[in-house]
């Protein structure tokens, strides 16, 4: 699998689920189904990867606005949502996490922000597929600590500085 076909079962389950995180992650279980157990463990590595290279202080501080504050848990479960948003969502969050004021049309923090099931979906289908829990992916894992400058959550000033859009939009 590829990252376009990665991108594009995202985006597919994501549509086809209308935005709604837990079915999203319903629809991919049952989209990989449809794979053979190594297409599923390529997708897995494809979302670890991406996973991981999200684990930055600025999109924390990103999330932390977006959700009214963001601990450990919030902020792994984000990145999953994240991720569940496709390709230009996300790569637009990396490059800009400010950019989501723009770039999430709507965003109810009641349903929204949490990819927490999206993280599991591959293990769930290469579990359904083949009876056995997946293999170690081979990948690296995430460094112990974001990636970046840290960011002082508390502060609502310097929040308001480095996350102008989304302050304005969701703060």
């Amino acid at each position: 699998m590829d990252e376009t076909e990665f991108w594009e079962i995202v985006d597919s389950t994501r549509e086809a689920a209308e935005g709604d995180p837990e079915d999203h992650a319903e629809l991919l279980v049952d989209r990989l189904l449809r794979s053979d157990p190594d297409a599923v463990l390529d997708f897995a590595r494809h979302f670890e990867a991406r996973y991981n290279r999200a684990y930055r202080w600025d999109l924390w501080g990103a999330a932390w606005v977006l959700l009214g504050g963001a601990s450990d848990d919030a902020f792994d479960y984000f990145r999953c949502w994240l991720i569940g948003q496709g390709r230009e969502v996300f790569e637009g969050a990396l490059h800009d996490p400010d950019s989501l004021a723009e770039s999430l049309r709507d965003f109810d923090e009641e349903v929204d922000g949490d990819g927490e099931e999206l993280g599991y979906a591959a293990d769930e289908a290469y579990e359904e597929l083949t009876g056995a829990v997946a293999p170690d992916l081979g990948i690296a894992p995430a460094p112990a600590d974001p990636e970046g400058t840290p960011v002082d959550f508390e502060d609502a000033e310097a929040m308001a500085r480095l996350y102008p859009r989304l302050t304005e939009r969701f703060g």
